[in-house]
């Protein structure tokens, strides 16, 4: 029985990657519906998949966040986890497709909830920027700021895995994976073809469009965007990645983990005690 992968609104279920990915369950409405309408729906659905992991943003609304820990202590189980890596909406909808790629193989659900923490290292995630004022994902320097107000000006910015800035030149760039990727972009209020080219210097096997998240402007403090997304699109490649890491037992749960943590009870691995002291030997 495949573990479902749940997204909480309809446009971060991205459109399958190949014949294998698994379809995402959609919450939605959590925060608007009755407490025990929403508490049956997910129980359905821990019931038919056995396990559910729940990958949202971090510019999910706080009162959908805490339906979800309402709904999980409700239920008194420890088969829903919820994943809230700090990645862009976008990149986001990403990782949640590459689990649901994931979730057709031989993975145990909780090596598959905690894949979602490894895979979150190879997505580099940003967007083109018509205005920085009200960006506090990323750190932003005074000049950034000030150019911000000039009509036209554009920047450029990586916010993960590691944050950068410029200011959008035909020369400017950002530093790219050092792998082979696809990218996703998906363009909101602002007019540029900048992204289109970062993917050519970043030499991507191709470049695919979505409609923009609707957390997205949310996230990136401006409507005028245009985000994108280098990611890993071969199953075979993330499966590799996933299964190449040891695996363990949660010492809490008993699930077998990939990582220093459990998704599924948010247990660490005991921290080790003083070494003991050997035994003495008694004389022969």
């Amino acid at each position: 029985m495949p573990t479902a992968i749940a997204v909480t609104s309809a446009d971060m279920a991205l459109p399958a990657q190949d014949e294998r990915t698994m379809p995402a369950v959609v919450l939605t409405g959590l925060d608007r519906k009755p407490l025990d309408e929403a508490l049956t729906e997910l129980h359905a659905h821990t019931e038919q998949y056995g396990h559910v992991v729940v990958v949202c943003s971090e510019a999910t609304p706080e009162p959908v966040v805490r339906r979800l820990y309402t709904l999980r202590s409700l239920l008194e189980s420890d088969r829903v986890a919820l994943l809230r890596p700090a990645l862009p909406p976008l990149g986001i909808a990403v990782l949640a497709r590459q689990l649901r790629q994931l979730a057709s193989c031989d993975l145990s659900p909780g090596v598959l909830a905690c894949a979602g923490r490894l895979l979150t290292h190879y997505i580099h995630a940003g967007a083109v920027l018509g205005s920085v004022a009200r960006l506090d994902r990323v750190p932003v320097g005074l000049k950034a700021h000030a150019r911000s107000w000039v009509p036209g000006t554009q920047f450029a910015v990586l916010a993960h895995p590691e944050p950068q800035l410029v200011k959008v030149t035909p020369e400017a760039t950002l530093k790219g994976p050092e792998f082979s990727t696809w990218m996703l972009v998906s363009k909101g209020q602002l007019q540029s073809d900048w992204a289109a080219g970062l993917g050519t210097r970043w030499g991507v096997h191709g470049l695919r469009e979505t409609p923009l998240p609707a957390e997205s402007p949310l996230w990136w403090g401006t409507g005028r965007l245009i985000e994108f997304c280098g990611y890993l699109a071969d199953l075979s490649v993330l499966y590799q990645l996933v299964t190449s890491v040891r695996r363990t037992s949660c010492h809490w749960c008993g699930t077998d983990v990939i990582g220093d943590r459990c998704v599924f009870c948010s247990a660490a691995p005991p921290a080790p005690g003083p070494p003991r002291a050997p035994e003495p030997r008694t004389p022969a």
